[in-house]
């Protein structure tokens, strides 16, 4: 049985976008993707495992989003963004008129939650460091794509320095992670947080492609 049917639609209201290039070299993620696997009501999707060739299910993956109530994007911080194939999984499922603009409300009134480890340690993302900025300035790109799809962007499950953590930092953070996944969405700080109205994108903002009606 093959990964994409092993992992089929769950209904269970949680989808959980797992991208890691080598799952061979996590020690991290790869524990978070199967505790994942092991919650009731989760539907976990291993990207580059699904789609070694980068071709993706457009329809597929959006059906799987639309049907979540929330969406979580598991992966290592790669050059301060995430993995290729999830990038290109934002590019080619969140469409226009799908996802944002003009009768894209699919995803409206859903949460994006983004689970991510870092390979330096939490210090090296100061203004006196290598990373030069705090973590939080590179937020802003999940969250108005959160925001552009009208979800709200909740606060982010961060694992510092992956690559030292002590084994018993990892499994905290695994346990973490999973009763966060078990107790959704009944978390305290969900009470605060306010609902994210779509963006209205005008029309004159995204031209007819050539050739278009």
């Amino acid at each position: 049985m093959d990964e994409l049917t092993k992992e089929g639609l769950s209904g269970g209201g949680i989808l959980v976008l797992a991208a890691h290039p080598n799952w061979r070299e996590s020690r991290v993620n790869a524990r978070l993707l199967a505790a994942a696997r092991d919650t009731p009501g989760v539907e976990t999707r291993d990207l580059y495992g699904a789609y070694p060739d980068y071709d993706i299910d457009v329809a597929g993956e959006q059906a799987r989003a639309a049907a979540a109530r929330l969406i979580v994007l598991l992966h290592p911080i790669q050059w301060y963004s995430m993995p290729a194939l999830q990038k290109l999984w934002v590019d080619e499922v969140l469409a226009y008129g799908w996802a944002y603009g003009p009768g894209g409300t699919a995803l409206q009134g859903k949460d994006l939650w983004l689970v991510a480890s870092t390979g330096g340690p939490e210090n090296s993302y100061h203004p006196q460091s290598y990373n030069r900025y705090f973590f939080d300035a590179f937020l802003p790109p999940y969250e108005q794509t959160a925001t552009l799809c009208g979800m709200r962007f909740l606060p982010p499950l961060l694992l510092h320095g992956a690559r030292r953590a002590s084994e018993e930092s990892v499994r905290d953070h695994v346990e973490v992670f999973a009763r966060r996944l078990r107790s959704y969405p009944h978390w305290p700080e969900l009470a605060e947080l306010d609902s994210c109205p779509a963006c209205d994108v005008p029309r004159t903002d995204r031209p007819a492609p050539p050739g278009a009606p």
